[in-house]
């Protein structure tokens, strides 16, 4: 599920002083996996930046030929194109974790969130095969459906995949453009960085702080079709968590004034229509949060709070869009935002 949800990242440029004059809040930005990526580090050394972002696009580049569907030979699509039930296919450590998260949060949402949605995001037209704007008949809805579940593929040895069902493939869409943020934040480490911001396709994470002292500040846009990007509707201080967004108010498409979003509930094969317009996950990694986001678009407020309330260091925040367009809100309780 390729999402395309906007968060709006507020730095502060102006040169206050906490006792870091020489620092200095260096922009470093791009393109990545289909969308743009902007990463902040505060910095006493611009000397080594273009080295820098070097090292990130060829993280990033990495990870979007093992993880994208879009690319013929990537990976991911060598899985899906893998037919032999139960021989060993061997994957990349990259592959390795995004696939334990994965599972993880199969079994954690009961099914709501399933990487082996893929057929049905391609049935639904959203995928990198199909086409948008046409309802599919249902009996191939059903059939898809009856074919999924993330227990068909088996990890073995910490070094390869097991398919029990032939036409089991994944889209790993809701998930990659986290890790890809939570691996470019490990490079930043790895290279001295403390204090800095990624943001990936609207993914974020937040280490430290910025050059003012203060903690970095996200923007969650306004959940409605065709709002401006800068369009706030609720801003959140972290520090050293990541964020991350999901909604059903950017990809979609009407059919007899009736909207289908590219969040698929892997259950019963149709995209949500639970009136959750958006959820924003606060995690310690991008990629769970990541994943977590879409899977309570689809489990709603009731079940999805009750999740989030269950697990330590997470938090959310679920709008959902009432009769005549009203946005109500439901927060886990440790949620704080401004």
């Amino acid at each position: 599920m390729k999402k395309l949800i906007t968060i709006t990242i507020f730095i502060t440029f102006a040169l206050l002083s906490i006792g870091c004059n020489d620092k200095k809040e260096i922009l470093i930005s791009g393109e990545t996996m289909g969308t743009t990526y902007h990463i902040k580090v505060v910095t006493n050394n611009s000397k080594n930046i273009s080295s820098l972002k070097a090292k990130i696009n060829q993280r990033l580049d990495q990870i979007n030929r093992s993880m994208s569907t879009w690319i013929t030979d990537s990976e991911i699509s060598r899985f899906n194109d893998f037919k032999n039930v139960e021989d060993k296919f061997e994957i990349s450590d990259d592959f390795l974790q995004v696939m334990i998260v994965a599972e993880n949060l199969y079994r954690l949402t009961e099914g709501a969130w399933d990487a082996t949605v893929n057929p049905l995001v391609n049935l639904w037209g959203f995928g990198s095969a199909g086409t948008r704007n046409t309802i599919p008949p249902p009996e191939t809805i059903k059939r898809l459906a009856w074919e999924l579940g993330f227990e068909n593929i088996q990890i073995v040895e910490s070094r390869y995949l097991m398919k029990k069902k032939a036409s089991i493939s994944l889209d790993l869409g809701s998930i990659a453009k986290g890790y890809a943020v939570d691996k470019t934040a490990e490079l930043l480490e790895q290279n001295g960085i403390k204090n800095f911001l990624v943001e990936i396709g609207g993914e974020v994470y937040a280490a430290g702080i910025r050059k003012d002292g203060k903690l970095w500040k996200i923007g969650i846009n306004t959940p409605r079709p065709h709002t401006p990007p800068d369009q706030v509707y609720k801003a959140i201080a972290i520090k050293d968590k990541a964020l991350a967004t999901s909604g059903d108010y950017r990809t979609f498409f009407e059919v007899d004034g009736k909207r289908y979003s590219h969040i698929i509930d892997p259950r019963n094969g149709y995209p949500v229509d639970n009136g959750v317009v958006s959820v924003s996950v606060i995690a310690d990694t991008c990629t769970f949060a990541d994943g977590l986001a879409t899977a309570l678009m689809v489990m709603g407020p009731e079940k999805g709070l009750a999740l989030v309330d269950r697990l330590n260091h997470v938090e959310s925040l679920i709008i959902v869009r009432k009769e005549g367009g009203k946005l109500v809100e439901y927060y886990s309780r440790g949620f704080v935002a401004e």
